[in-house]
């Protein structure tokens, strides 16, 4: 069995770190996409600026934002998170990290837009979060769905509920279908 290092548990808290940085990521993506504020704004310092371009301001400004845009004009997104680096100094990090947003417009075309999100997170009494964003939107475009036969797209789309609040499937503890 390998002895705890000094190396070893460096390494260890250095990973430890990384994920809470990571796991802050995804609070961000899963409570804007299922218009959970809270968990949205978990991700955030409460003193944190978002620079989003199309609304910049507090964290709390921006999810507010976020949220009434995407249920105005679409009725369902997704916010995907891909490439992730990270640069840690103490108590302060700095990030990049790829994302791929898709949209269904309550009119036109589906959205989809790539880009990055320029974080920088600090460790505030044991907790990551965002302290400062900058979202930088590379490319915005439109996303043409595949021409299914109809029964192929009915059984594509029966479970769920596929639902923008904590009705979601995603929310429900234990998960159970009731179709077994």
């Amino acid at each position: 069995m390998a002895e705890l290092d000094d190396d070893l548990i460096a390494f260890v808290k250095r990973m430890k770190d990384r994920q809470e940085i990571l796991d802050c990521l995804h609070r961000y993506t899963r409570g804007v996409d299922r218009h959970d504020r809270a968990l949205m704004l978990s991700a955030y310092h409460p003193d944190a600026v978002d620079e989003h371009g199309v609304s910049e301001g507090t964290a709390g400004d921006f999810c507010d934002w976020a949220i009434g845009w995407h249920g105005e004009f679409q009725s369902k997104h997704q916010h995907i998170i891909g490439n992730h680096t990270i640069e840690i100094d103490g108590d302060t990090a700095h990030g990049e990290t790829y994302y791929i947003f898709w949209g269904e417009n309550r009119e036109g075309l589906p959205s989809l837009c790539f880009g990055r999100y320029i974080d920088r997170f600090e460790k505030r009494d044991g907790r990551w979060a965002i302290a400062h964003r900058v979202c930088v939107n590379e490319i915005i475009g439109h996303f043409i769905a595949a021409d299914l036969p109809d029964e192929w797209r009915k059984a594509a789309f029966s479970t769920g509920p596929n639902t923008r609040s904590k009705d979601d499937i995603s929310y429900a503890r234990p998960l159970t279908t009731g179709k077994i």
